[in-house]
């Protein structure tokens, strides 16, 4: 009984630790997908570079069955994007959660210097949309995490959805295209 104990005490724990630990220092995007993000200067632009690294995880988590109809872009995103990137379901999670963190850092960056930047709130309302997208592709798999850190990386990237969301519902009604045209 004392050694279950213990066992569960110390063993379990350092397990877990040594789980995050080894998540901890994968990197959540490719050497290609970096330099994307490099030359991605302006905040829209490198946004949709984070939107489009993430959707290539789910990708691979869902199977790639739509690869097979998508081939040819496959092909052509390779090109510029690199191979898909691999591994694990928790890690590919953890990655998605970490791009999403990435892109909200982004968006908290060009605030805290211009907070009247208009492309704030393109940028988080595109990010809230694909967000949208990636939580229903997303939700299925959730409900069968079974390991820990599965469960983890599920939980971190709804933490960082919620987030954005949130943030995203705050931002005042996108102003009517059609009026500005109308009134010019």
């Amino acid at each position: 009984m004392i050694t279950r104990t213990l066992l569960l005490v110390f063993v379990v724990p350092l397990l877990l630790f040594t789980q995050a630990a080894n998540a901890q220092t994968r990197d959540h995007l490719t050497p290609q997908e970096v330099d994307l993000v490099k030359e991605a200067q302006v905040l829209d632009k490198r946004i949709d570079v984070f939107i489009k690294a993430a959707d290539r995880r789910l990708l691979v988590l869902n199977g790639g069955a739509t690869a097979a109809a998508n081939a040819k872009q496959l092909k052509k995103d390779a090109e510029r994007w690199g191979e898909l990137p691999t591994g694990s379901r928790a890690e590919l999670v953890y990655d998605i959660a970490k791009i999403l963190d990435e892109a909200i850092t982004n968006i908290d960056d060009v605030s805290a210097r211009d907070e009247r930047n208009p492309l704030i709130a393109k940028s988080l309302r595109r990010l809230a949309q694909a967000v949208n997208t990636i939580m229903e592709q997303i939700k299925p798999l959730s409900t069968s995490a079974k390991t820990d850190a599965e469960i983890a990386s599920f939980e971190m990237l709804n933490e960082d959805a919620q987030s954005i969301l949130e943030a995203a519902n705050k931002l005042p009604p996108e102003p009517d295209k059609k009026a500005k045209t109308k009134s010019n």
